[in-house]
Parts: structure tokens; C-alpha cells; sequence
């Protein structure tokens, strides 16, 4: 493992998680991304968004995330370490470290009804988890416990390799597995989200934790206006899910932060440019979709959920909050 890198002395002088994060060790390199160890002192983090979440605790595993979805939101959680480069989100994973002890250090803070949520800024299943096992060391823990409602949200099919400990947490706590499927078309999975795994791996990976008894369902997530959001487009991705057993399916309409739209509007000129006009007057000043455009993407969904007899409600007791008349599933901080 490499050495510590020590920071010049005209550097400013980092504070919080920007100082733990430049004490990271570096653990290995691979096609331009970096990934680092991150000495943390807790896991376990109380969602103090202003938005009205579903969960009242959330955990990530990692920061940043090496699949590289172009619309991605949780860019801005690499400001927190004075990386305002958004596709630095990408080129440099942090790992926690000691994540299980942390956690079942922390575990006595939650109470009876509070719902944690994990891979809320980052995916807890991306390719590192292979090498380095945080999350299943995390799940380990959880299977230690009872009366906990837990809630995963991934891209990969990865997540199979846990299902022992799916299973085994499921005996004696309430969890489940949202699956985020944009598309079910492999080229244009390709390019929105260039290293996150095929759609139909993620779809027969969720086949196959239903097949085991666990709750699972999908997240078609973000909804990308005159890209994906096609109603023939939307209604292959229900009908995908409900092939696959999902228990559940909603969707989450695209919004951009600044961070997010200052990667993906440059991925739009490049890959849409006669989509570009819209964008910039659907986003100008805002982060969210007119109510209009969610109204009509959760009706279509409403429809199609009638029609392939699957349900809405993901098992996390969701909150939904009004946004100028329209409502806004608060799935992600």
C-alpha cells in the first residue's frame, strides 16, 4: 500500500472530512480512477436534509462512485472534502474504513421506527466492493441485530453475492433492495451511465433475490426529459420489472444541482445538442421539473403499474413533499 501524501506547506489548511480525506492511503489505480482509504469517525449519518426524507439515517460505504452516470446528483458530496471538480466524483473513490465497527458502535442511537437507508450519495455495490467488502461487512453486522428497517439502493447486480446475508437479516428485520433502472436500453444505458452494469443484470439479479424471499423492487430513476422518459420508453421498464418479480416500481423525474448540471449539460451538448434549448429553459433558475412534467410522468405510471399489477410503495414508509402543486418523490438526500 502505497505511502501518505503529504500536503505542500502553501496548502490551506483542511479541516473536518477535506483533512481526513487528503490522509488517505492510496489502494490501487484502474482506467483513471483513484481510490483512497478514508479514516471516518462515524458511519452511521442522521439525514438532515431539508427535503422530507423517507429515512431518518443514512450510510455510505464509499464517497464517490466509479459508474459515472452522467445526470448523477450526489456530486456535491466532494465539495465536503474542497473537490469542486464534479467528475472528481468519479476519478477518486474514497473507502471507509473500519465501516462494522463503527457501526455496531453506533447502532444503540437508533431508535424503534427509524428507517437507514444505505447507498443514498453512492452505490454501495460498485466495483471496489469486490476487492474490499465494506458492505457485506456492513450487512454481517445488521444480521447481528433485529428490529431494524434497512433499505439498499444499488445499480449492480452484485448485490446477489450477498443474498445469504439478505436472507438472514430479513429473519428478523424489515429490508429492502431498490434496483435504479433509467433504461432498459443497453445503448443508452451505455451512454448515460458508462461503467455501471447492464440493465438486464440488474433486472436478473433482482429476479433473483425475490426468488429468495426478498423484498425488491425498482427505482426508474432519473426520468430524462426527450431522452428516456418516451411513454413506449417508460412502460418497458415496468414491464422489465415486473418480468423480474419486482415487489415495486416509481420513478423520480431528473433534477440538477449545480455540481450535477455542470457535468451533464456538457454530456448533453455533446450526445443531444437539439436537446439542449429545452434543457436550459426547463432548468433555468431551478433544480426540479416543472409540476406539470411530474404530474404526467406519475400518472403514466400509475397506468402502467395497473396494468402489470405491480405496486408503488417501496416498503420505506416515503414522505413526499409539494413543489409548486406537484408532488416530488424525497427518495435521495
Amino acid at each position: 500500500m502505497a505511502s501518505l501524501t503529504l500536503l505542500p506547506e502553501s496548502s490551506p489548511r483542511l479541516v473536518g472530512i477535506a483533512r481526513l480525506a487528503a490522509q488517505g492511503e492510496s489502494v490501487r489505480e484502474g482506467h483513471d480512477i483513484e481510490y483512497f482509504t478514508l479514516p471516518v469517525r462515524s458511519l452511521l449519518n442522521r439525514c438532515v436534509s431539508r427535503r422530507q426524507m423517507p429515512f431518518t439515517w443514512t450510510i455510505n460505504p464509499y464517497r464517490g462512485c466509479e459508474f459515472a452516470c452522467k445526470y448523477c446528483y450526489a456530486r456535491y458530496t466532494h465539495e465536503f472534502m474542497e473537490m469542486r471538480d464534479g467528475v472528481e466524483f468519479e476519478q477518486k473513490i474514497y473507502a471507509k474504513q473500519h465501516a462494522a465497527d463503527l457501526l455496531r458502535q453506533e447502532l444503540r442511537r437508533v431508535k424503534t421506527g427509524e428507517q437507514i437507508a444505505i447507498g443514498t450519495a453512492t452505490d454501495p455495490y460498485q466495483p471496489i466492493e469486490k476487492k474490499l467488502e465494506i458492505t457485506r461487512a456492513i450487512l454481517q453486522e445488521f444480521s447481528r441485530h433485529a428490529g431494524l428497517d434497512l433499505g439498499i439502493v444499488t445499480k449492480s447486480a452484485m448485490i446477489a453475492r450477498d443474498i445469504d446475508l439478505l436472507k438472514e437479516i430479513s429473519q428478523q428485520n424489515r429490508i429492502t433492495v431498490n434496483f435504479t433502472v433509467t433504461t432498459v436500453d443497453p445503448e443508452l444505458a451505455r451512454i448515460l451511465e458508462p461503467r455501471a452494469p447492464r440493465p438486464d443484470l440488474r433486472l436478473q439479479a433482482l429476479c433473483k433475490l425475490r426468488d429468495a424471499g426478498i423484498r425488491a423492487g425498482v427505482i426508474c430513476a432519473p426520468v430524462l426529459p426527450g431522452i428516456s422518459d418516451a411513454p413506449r420508453q417508460l412502460e418497458a421498464v415496468v414491464r422489465g420489472a415486473a418480468e423480474a418479480k419486482a415487489s415495486h416500481i416509481h420513478a423520480n423525474p431528473l433534477f440538477l444541482k449545480p455540481c450535477s448540471a455542470a457535468v451533464f449539460l456538457p454530456f448533453l451538448k455533446e450526445n443531444f445538442p437539439e436537446l439542449v434549448p429545452d434543457y436550459e429553459k426547463r432548468f433555468k433558475d431551478r433544480a426540479f421539473l416543472p409540476t406539470a412534467y411530474r404530474k404526467r410522468i406519475s400518472e403514466l405510471f400509475a397506468q402502467f403499474r395497473a396494468t402489470y399489477r405491480i405496486q408503488r410503495d417501496s416498503g420505506w414508509q416515503h414522505e413526499t413533499r409539494q413543489q409548486g402543486g406537484g408532488e416530488q418523490l424525497a427518495l435521495f438526500g
